[in-house]
């Protein structure tokens, strides 16, 4: 019987062991869980979501604060369109984080940034061309494209002199998004060299409508594959979301995928960005206890845990100091909604907003607890301790166990002294 191990991803004339971790923002796919996955052979991914956040957390820097310092006189005013981004900080919290992530990187594998087109920051453009050159810049494997159709991407930065060089990969969720981004980018002759296809049962936002039930992650592979090999490209596809066992993995790898990318299992390790109480509420959870709702300010729908405290919160947005999702006129689908409940609601202390969330807030400070489906899973990987909680694994125990187990068997780790 066939394992993971059996099987190997070809990537630029190299081969690795095809488990490829997710990019999960903001640092909870964090350097030490993507270095990992390289150590071992594989690929990690880092995430730039709101990386003068993380900066400021890895490295004790200050962007996030010198920028709410800057425009500070415009907490409490609706117009948020004079908040931008300092470009030339941007790019320098970009180098540090990729930097110093890739020279600590060992091993025979590589280390990739997941780079997501919603990610407006107030000048979409200008953002996302300093965004993907600094990660060339500090010296990435490759710059995996999320969250967007990513139609003008490449063009972006396809004078830098690594552009022929850095492995560029698309996450779609259909043969048509493919369609768009190759048709669109033709005229660059520069082909992905990976594409990511993100079933319906990924965690966080979703390439669906909320009727993402219908859609089944093997059809849209299969037609995938078929429209590559119709065409004559020789594109490794990793197919991701609900990949939760090995023996789901052979079962893609079998049928011919590169790769496979998981993320869900990675939340309950050490390396894991999320603090480790929020770890256990992941660990707790049954499936009961998890929804796909529709208040991300991006528009897309999104797979989170109920008790999640950003749900119906009502804070006051921060745009000054983070406005990630801020659109190229200064908007923001929370930042409306949080207007209209302030002025049915003017003399109240807490307001509650239930359609829209603040993402930016949120997601730096853990409490948007977005999930996989079969996060309800987490549990059945581990032991329960005496007091009730569970034991937190090791990444390099969940990547072997993916590589190594069969017959959907997952190892649990060895029992911890009482």
């Amino acid at each position: 019987m066939k394992c993971v191990d059996d099987f190997r991803l070809k990537l630029g004339g190299r081969e690795f062991v095809p488990i490829m971790t997710g990019g999960m923002g903001v640092d909870i796919s964090t350097a030490e869980l993507a270095l990992v996955s390289a150590r071992l052979g594989g690929i990690g991914h880092i995430s730039d979501a709101m990386v003068p956040t993380v900066s400021d957390r890895r490295f004790k820097t200050g962007f996030v604060k010198e920028k709410q310092k800057k425009y500070k006189y415009n907490v409490f005013n609706a117009d948020k369109s004079v908040v931008q981004f300092d470009l030339e900080r941007l790019a320098e919290a970009t180098r540090l984080h990729v930097g110093r992530t890739m020279e600590a990187k060992r091993g025979a594998g590589l280390i990739f940034i997941n780079c997501m087109e919603k990610l407006t920051m107030g000048s979409p453009r200008d953002t996302l061309r300093v965004r993907l050159s600094s990660a060339m810049d500090g010296g990435i494997d490759g710059i995996t494209l999320s969250a967007g159709l990513h139609l003008g991407s490449l063009a972006l930065v396809q004078d830098h002199p690594r552009f022929r060089e850095v492995k560029f990969g698309i996450i779609v969720s259909s043969l048509r998004a493919l369609l768009l981004f190759l048709r669109k980018n033709a005229r660059l002759e520069r082909l992905p060299d990976y594409i990511i296809v993100e079933g319906p049962l990924a965690g966080g936002h979703l390439g669906f409508g909320m009727d993402w039930a219908k859609f089944d992650l093997k059809v849209i592979v299969t037609e995938i594959h078929q429209h590559l090999a119709q065409q004559g490209l020789d594109i490794p596809v990793i197919p991701a979301g609900g990949i939760f066992t090995g023996t789901d993995a052979v079962e893609f790898l079998a049928a011919g995928a590169g790769a496979i990318q998981v993320a869900t299992r990675f939340t309950a390790t050490n390396e894991c960005g999320l603090p480790d109480k929020i770890k256990q509420e992941y660990l707790k959870a049954n499936e009961e206890d998890i929804e796909v709702n529709m208040i991300s300010p991006t528009g897309y729908p999104m797979r989170m845990l109920k008790a999640s405290p950003a749900i119906g919160s009502g804070i006051r947005p921060n745009c000054e100091a983070y406005g990630y999702l801020l659109d190229a006129s200064g908007n923001c689908a929370y930042h409306d909604a949080y207007n209209r409940e302030l002025e049915k609601h003017p003399d109240e202390k807490t307001l509650s907003v239930m359609d829209k969330t603040c993402l930016c807030t949120h997601m730096r400070n853990f409490d948007c607890w977005t999930c996989g489906h079969y996060t309800y899973r987490l549990k059945d990987t581990t032991r329960r301790l005496p007091d009730g909680s569970y034991q937190l694994l090791t990444a390099e125990h969940v990547f072997r166990d993916y590589l190594y187990s069969t017959d959907h068997r997952i190892a649990l780790p060895l029992q911890t002294p009482a």
